[in-house]
């Protein structure tokens, strides 16, 4: 079953439990991900699902960071939808797995002695690895840690 049958099933239950800010979540991404098959003209792997649920994700998180402080039926509302949209999403990394895919990448690269110099070298090749399973900005994070 594709992420898009279930949005759709989701947003049905949603409808008949009366749950409008539920239901308008789901319409949401619902709509987002039919735009992105439209935009490619096939069907979406999972991997793209993933990407554009993210993508919500992170467009919400920014609303709620920008919206002014006097307004928390806003920032309310943006909780309520990244509670669905969590849903969704794939599973994110832990910071343990994270540091583990590091070291795997320094023993990869033969790196021993680490300088901020190897950032790009092991970002390289660690990317592809957790690339939709972890925070960019916090594996960034913790590649400049580990490098020290």
């Amino acid at each position: 079953m594709s992420m898009i049958d279930e949005v759709r099933a989701a947003m049905v239950a949603a409808m008949k439990n009366k749950d409008k800010e539920r239901k308008d979540s789901l319409s949401m991404l619902l709509s987002a991900l039919k735009n992105k098959a439209i935009d490619k003209r096939s069907d979406l792997t999972e991997a793209e699902e993933f990407e554009v649920v993210k993508k919500e994700i992170k467009q919400t998180k920014e609303t709620m960071e920008l919206a002014p402080a006097d307004r928390e039926d806003i920032k309310e509302q943006c909780r309520n939808r990244l509670a669905v949209l969590q849903e969704f999403a794939p599973e994110e990394m832990s910071e343990e797995a994270i540091r583990a895919a590091i070291q795997d990448a320094l023993k990869e690269l033969g790196i021993t002695e680490s300088s901020g110099r190897d950032k790009g070298k092991v970002m390289k090749v660690l990317m592809p690895k957790v690339k939709g399973k972890a925070d960019g900005a916090l594996v960034n994070r913790l590649v400049s840690e580990a490098l020290g």
